[in-house]
């Protein structure tokens, strides 16, 4: 029952396993805990008898599903990765071109409101040098950035949009929607109780709109 994972080693896709319903419970159960755990001190920092406290379950537990923490850290980020890619994925060709942007800003700051655990996680492991997503990085998503960076510059070069640099606008969508995930601490001390991301998102589309409107 085993999900094996070599130390070190980049994501790699894992063979579908039919399991019990209990097992599925306790898959679920430690990778929530590890997510806790990994989200908060980091690979390096976190460790089995950590993630095993959180999960309420014993580490030889553990053992019997996952062959150690690497393996855990792999599976979180798999399935980390398509929730990752898939705000960008749906950025449309056919739509207004700014609605569509201020369309990606918002579906990233909700993902930062939805998933803060998450993001702290993918932040940890691009500190790290992304030890283990480096290949996904190349695979999917560098093709992807790609993809949309054309489109958004075709969107500047018809006048569709202000000029800007599509990579550098893609970076600081992320850089000022992840920040109220990735510094979730700080954010919540020097905001407002209750008024965090209404108020980022309405910031957000204001700033965005003045800069790509034509």
């Amino acid at each position: 029952m085993k999900d094996a994972g070599k130390s070190g080693g980049p994501l790699r896709a894992q063979p579908a396993v039919k399991r019990s319903r209990i097992q599925t419970r306790n898959r679920k159960r430690i990778l929530d805990a590890a997510l806790e755990v990994f989200s908060a001190h980091g690979f390096r920092g976190a460790t089995l008898d950590q993630i095993a406290a959180e999960a309420g379950l014993s580490k030889p537990n553990i053992l019997y599903y996952f062959d150690g923490k690497e393996a855990i850290h792999v599976t979180l980020l798999n399935q980390l990765m398509e929730t990752w890619l898939d705000p960008l994925e749906q950025m449309n060709p056919e739509g207004e071109p700014l609605e569509e942007i201020i369309a990606y800003v918002q579906r990233k700051l909700d993902m930062a409101q939805a998933y803060p655990r998450e993001s702290r996680l993918f932040a940890n492991e691009i500190l790290q040098g992304a030890p283990r997503m480096g290949p996904h990085l190349e695979k999917r998503l560098k093709p992807l950035v790609d993809q949309k960076a054309t489109l958004i510059a075709g969107w500047a070069a018809a006048g569709r949009i202000a000029p800007v640099d599509p990579r550098h606008l893609i970076f600081s969508i992320w850089a000022t929607t992840q920040h109220y995930a990735d510094f979730e601490a700080q954010v919540n001390v020097l905001m407002p109780e209750g008024g965090v991301f209404p108020g980022a998102a309405t910031y957000l589309e204001t700033m965005f709109r003045r800069m790509l409107k034509v």
